[in-house]
This record gives C-alpha cells, sequence and structure tokens, in this order.
C-alpha cells in the first residue's frame, strides 16, 4: 500500500489539471502487488526531497486508474515519468537505478528552475 505523504491520482481530469500546474511533475506507477515498485518508491521520494523539491510527487496505481496508464502507454511497473512544463521529459521503466534516475532529471530541472 503506497505512503500517504503524497497523492494518488484519481482520475485523467486531475493529472492534467496537475501537469498544467506545475513546471515539474513526477508521475510514479506502480500497484500494491508491485514488490520492486513499493521497495522502490520511498528512495524515489527521498531523492526529489532531497535534490529537486520543487518537482512534486503522485502515486498512479494501475490497477485503480488503468485509463491513465495507457493514456501514457505504461504497461510495466514500477514506470516513472517526469514532465518539465507540461511535456514528458524522461520516462523509466522497471529497472530504474536511482542514480540514472538523478542524471536524467538534474539537467532538465537546472533549467526550469534555476
Amino acid at each position: 500500500m503506497p505512503s500517504n505523504n503524497y497523492t494518488t491520482i484519481q482520475s485523467l481530469d486531475e493529472l492534467d489539471a496537475i501537469i498544467s500546474e506545475n513546471l515539474g511533475v513526477l508521475l510514479y506507477f506502480s500497484n500494491a502487488a508491485c514488490n520492486v515498485g513499493e521497495a522502490f518508491e520511498p528512495k524515489v521520494q527521498r531523492l526529489l526531497e532531497e535534490e529537486y523539491p520543487k518537482i512534486p510527487f503522485y502515486y498512479v496505481d494501475m490497477n485503480q486508474t488503468p485509463a491513465i496508464s495507457a493514456k501514457y502507454s505504461v504497461f510495466v511497473m514500477p514506470t516513472i515519468i517526469v514532465f518539465f512544463d507540461g511535456k514528458e521529459t524522461i520516462k523509466k521503466s522497471r529497472h530504474i537505478g536511482i542514480a540514472e534516475l538523478a542524471n536524467a532529471i538534474r539537467r532538465p530541472y537546472s533549467l526550469i528552475f534555476d
């Protein structure tokens, strides 16, 4: 079960509003049955808190909102999509390293926020 220190997206309309209202957004696609996703999720949260605090973390439960997964062509867990300025900029699936994710975010984050 995901922890409660972030928002779980409930609909495409909610997600569209979040993406349009924020310069940066990270979507974390998984579900409670994905052990890898559940173990990796706190590491991603910590990365954002420590290195990229201006990017909010949002959880997408692939079982509860399959339309969101379909719209963004997410078929494996976990998948991370990072949006900058409303555009899908980074997409990583399944075997994701935290250092690899940090490096992928670094340049677009500095261009948008610094």
